[in-house]
């Protein structure tokens, strides 16, 4: 993710607005790769996380105190020796680099100032935490490397500190002859020659950079011409005059709910989707990394519920497609039962050997010819054509039973795919398993009946322009709750018209209809929360909720209602107010 020099210049001013002339109160470190400093400045108390992990190095302000180890490691002891109660007197990223560098000022055991400094390197793999002198010799690091580990950079106690090796252009050095002789004249794609030649600037800064000036950054640079330099130029102009000034928007970038990008500046390549603005960048990272985390924790525990639902339905559309060929094979029946019918009644018109026969067709008055089989008498093709129609018959009959029970079970595991997207919690995909053990789909582990004591999930909450509740359903059965146990019957009840999606509720508390926008809005969840969110628009039906029947033994969700309006709805919630259940 782009933790890259433009939100470390914003981390960096915050910084600076924050804790230049505060005083460090406290030192941790709750992990083996962080430390955390408590600093008091203008009677205010302020908590720096110091991250230097190789999967995700951090630097962002904590709203509380993690929890410590009882016994401090050598690092931390170190630095409380000899920084604790320091003053910070400076803050800086040195050449746009992924570096911020603290300055401290301390009294040494003389009782004289002198000044340290704490270095923090953000650089993935390579990202490390550097105790150093006002001489820049290292006192010790979080993460010691040997020549063993580098034979470019050793970074040990008594070494001198040398900066990563860095060929790129600081961004606040490149000019118009640089931009345009140098790095777009590498042959490379654009967005590639962009990020590997300026310092600090990440292939999300350089795409957005594109975007801004029209260009498709996947093009190679021989593609630009004179014109398109100049405009890419101005928009880093721009770019760059933003950052001197500090004039920053954090913004994190969402598709459904799921978080993609943040950065500090605007993405506006991300126009479609919907973007959440912050006044503070480490309220941005805690939210964004919160959020990722959330997903990535459910894609990995439903990843084997994933994995047999996507076969089920891999297994379920063939059978059904099958079955849909056979069924539509046994039309013809009724062609031959007339064929049979029309040779008991014509059949002495034949002669011995004719392959077809032209009747009239007493069912249409048009004649009709009829192809026989000159090895048999007429009446024996009368016999062969109803023997025809009659296993065509049987067909049709077990065909018709059996194409409704794998289209009644393909729209059941389409809408558990659907309702696995949807999945936020641990309460959620409980249920979605609940609902598979019940289809039959999984079997239920000995040993592990729930004695129904499982926390049941909640449904989305939002609220209509004109105030009323609304409730969305994740799962089927929420979908359920909400729409036998939640509702009442005077309730409005939406759904996608013949597609799997969620029950969508409006409360009407007494009321005893809603404004119009309130239907357009309730319409807009339905269309959003179902498997048609990706088409253009998506027919919606709805009704009273006590229109609502579900039949007996029916699977979760599955409901019937004859009394019913319909509308057509953009699948879109933007602009919808949602709330916590």
């Amino acid at each position: 993710m782009a933790f890259d020099g433009v939100v470390i210049a914003n981390i960096v001013k915050d910084m600076k607005e924050r804790l230049l002339g505060g005083r460090i109160y406290k030192i941790y470190q709750p992990e083996a790769d962080e430390i955390n400093i408590v600093v008091k400045n203008n009677s205010t108390t302020y908590r720096l996380m110091l991250n230097a992990s190789a999967t995700l190095p951090l630097v962002y302000f904590l709203n509380e105190n993690k929890l410590n180890p009882q016994v401090a490691p050598n690092f931390c002891m170190l630095l409380r020796k000899h920084i604790g109660n320091g003053r910070i007197v400076g803050i800086s990223q040195p050449d746009f680099e992924r570096i911020i560098m603290i300055e401290i000022e301390h009294l040494d055991e003389m009782g004289d100032l002198c000044c340290k400094k704490l270095t923090i390197e953000l650089m993935g793999k390579y990202s490390n935490i550097i105790f150093m002198d006002q001489d820049n010799r290292i006192i010790d690091a979080i993460k010691r490397i040997g020549a063993q580990i580098s034979s470019v950079r050793e970074v040990l106690p008594g070494y001198d500190y040398v900066m990563p090796p860095n060929e790129k252009y600081n961004p606040f050095d490149v000019t118009q002859t640089i931009f345009m002789d140098d790095i777009l004249e590498k042959s490379m794609s654009i967005e590639k020659a962009i990020y590997s030649s300026i310092t600090g600037f990440s292939k999300l800064i350089a795409n957005e950079l594109c975007y801004e000036a029209g260009i498709d950054g996947n093009f190679s640079t021989d593609s630009l011409a004179p014109n398109n330099k100049q405009v890419l130029y101005d928009c880093f102009e721009r770019l760059k005059e933003r950052l001197e000034r500090g004039d920053f928007a954090p913004v994190i970038i969402y598709d459904d709910d799921e978080p993609v990008a943040f950065s500090s500046v605007p993405l506006t390549m991300y126009g479609d989707l919907i973007s959440e603005s912050f006044d503070d960048v480490s309220a941005l990272l805690q939210a964004f990394y919160a959020k990722k985390d959330t997903f990535s924790r459910m894609r990995q525990k439903s990843i084997d519920l994933r994995k047999v639902l996507s076969a089920a339905v891999e297994r379920t559309s063939k059978k059904y497609d099958i079955q849909t060929k056979q069924l539509k094979d046994t039309e013809k029946r009724e062609k031959y039962r007339i064929y049979g019918e029309l040779l008991q009644t014509y059949g002495y018109e034949a002669k011995p050997g004719d392959k077809q026969i032209t009747v009239m067709n007493y069912y249409t008055n048009e004649e009709l010819t009829i192809p026989l089989d000159e090895t048999l008498t007429p009446l024996e093709n009368a016999k062969k054509y109803f023997n025809k129609y009659n296993k065509l018959k049987r067909t049709f009959e077990a065909s018709v039973t059996l194409v409704e029970e794998s289209r009644q079970l393909l729209n059941q595991l389409l809408s558990l795919q659907n309702s696995m997207e949807l999945a936020t919690s641990e309460a959620d995909l409980s249920e979605i398993k609940e609902e598979m053990i019940l289809i039959g789909l999984i079997k239920q582990k000995a040993g592990k009946k729930t004695n129904g004591k499982v926390e049941k999930s909640k449904p989305l909450h939002y609220i209509s322009s004109d105030g009323f509740h609304m409730y969305v359903g994740k799962n089927n059965l929420q979908n359920d709750r909400l729409t036998f146990k939640t509702a009442s019957p005077k309730d409005l009840w939406f759904h996608a018209k013949d597609m799997p999606g969620s029950h969508v509720i409006v409360k009407l508390e007494g009321a005893e209809d809603v404004p119009d926008a309130t239907y357009e809005e309730a319409a807009r969840l339905a269309a959003y929360y179902s498997s048609g969110k990706t088409s253009p628009k998506v027919e919606i039906d709805y009704t009273r909720r006590g229109n609502i029947k579900k039949p007996p033994q029916s699977n979760p969700g599955y409901v019937i209602y004859h009394t019913n309006y319909s509308m057509v709805a953009l699948p879109m919630i933007k602009g919808i107010q949602e709330e916590d259940v």
